[in-house]
């Protein structure tokens, strides 16, 4: 069955834009055939294809779908015009900089019926893939608690948004979705030891509308890149380790030790540790595979901007309870009148 060619634009062509343009140029079903950019295509990532100075211009080339990949304060004004426009829109993380441009933004598209998803790319990792498969297999049993580490030094890219909005965002939306719940609170320390205004340090302690128990360490201050979720339940633990895209379970056992003094120390009896072999596609490959596949209406695998508003909503929890040394209720979406 022939499926028709479909005419992509991408605003942006920075760090991230130039990762979508490299993908996109080859993604079966689609023609990338416009760039915006004011700043021009420093990165060489065009590759010929016409780059233009504003939304008007990027629109007359005709297109079926956009990829928003600009700076997050601009998601607003340049999604809403899209949504207005009638063109679906792959908004890349998160879906706005505070929580009343997330909600007006999703309302937008929602009130224009036009689709659209969040660029959540570990929602395409495989190693978390098969852990929420295996979560949704009952494999742990009942979920005590979700850990996630994600550390690294300071990335040039960012200059608009803290570390909460940039990173810590990612952990929130992959916890909600391995564990198919939301969080209803969250308390939060932040540290600015950058020299730059917005924070580069956070640990957050959440729960989840299930109980469930959530930790998050986050940083740009770290010269170890680390990008781990560990989930704990009853029978065991799963580590996903989304820089390689490896998947390892620790399971309980019932061994015992004859080692009085090793013994005194354990807690959970130790059993077996399986390193799982799975497929590896690149994340963001099958994430605009999703995209692609959601615009000609065949399913819908990506975040939704209901998904990305909660997200922002337990971003911003995080922030107001750093400030306050405060747990912070995080807004159900029923309450914040999301569409």
């Amino acid at each position: 069955m022939n499926t028709p060619t479909l005419r992509v634009g991408l605003i942006g062509l920075g760090r991230m834009g130039r990762h979508h343009a490299r993908v996109l140029r080859t993604l079966d079903g689609t023609e990338l055939v416009g760039a915006l950019d004011p700043h021009g295509d420093r990165y060489r990532a065009a590759d010929g294809i016409p780059v233009v100075a504003d939304l008007d211009a990027l629109l007359r080339i005709g297109l079926d779908y956009a990829v928003l990949a600009c700076p997050t304060l601009l998601h607003e004004a340049l999604g809403t015009a899209l949504a207005a426009a009638g063109v679906p829109t792959l908004v890349e993380k998160p879906l706005a900089g505070d929580p009343n441009s997330a909600r007006r933004l999703a309302q937008a598209f929602h009130t224009a019926a036009v689709p659209a998803a969040v660029g959540y790319i570990e929602r395409f990792n495989p190693a978390l893939i098969a852990l929420r498969q295996r979560l949704e297999a009952g494999q742990l049993g009942n979920v005590f608690s979700v850990a996630t580490r994600r550390t690294g030094p300071y990335p040039a890219r960012i200059t608009d948004v803290g570390v909460i909005h940039d990173l810590t965002t990612h952990d929130l939306d992959l916890t909600a979705w391995i564990s198919n719940t939301r969080y209803t609170s969250i308390a939060a320390r932040t540290a600015h030891r950058s020299g730059r205004p917005h924070e580069d340090l956070l640990v957050a302690l959440g729960q989840l509308t299930d109980g469930t128990i959530t930790h998050h360490q986050v940083n740009w201050v770290s010269p170890l890149k680390e990008r781990t979720t560990v989930v704990t339940g009853d029978h065991g633990i799963l580590v996903a380790d989304t820089l390689t895209a490896n998947l390892s379970y620790w399971a309980n056992g019932s061994t015992r030790t004859q080692w009085e003094a090793l013994a005194a120390f354990r807690g959970v009896t130790e059993g077996d540790v399986t390193r799982y072999a799975i497929p590896k596609q690149e994340p963001l490959v099958a994430e605009h595979e999703a995209f692609r596949d959601m615009v000609l209406g065949h399913s819908h695998r990506n975040a939704t901007l209901r998904d990305g508003l909660h997200a922002v909503l337990a971003a911003h929890a995080s922030l107001q309870a750093s400030r306050s040394g405060a747990t912070t209720a995080v807004p159900s979406l029923i309450d914040v009148g999301a569409a």
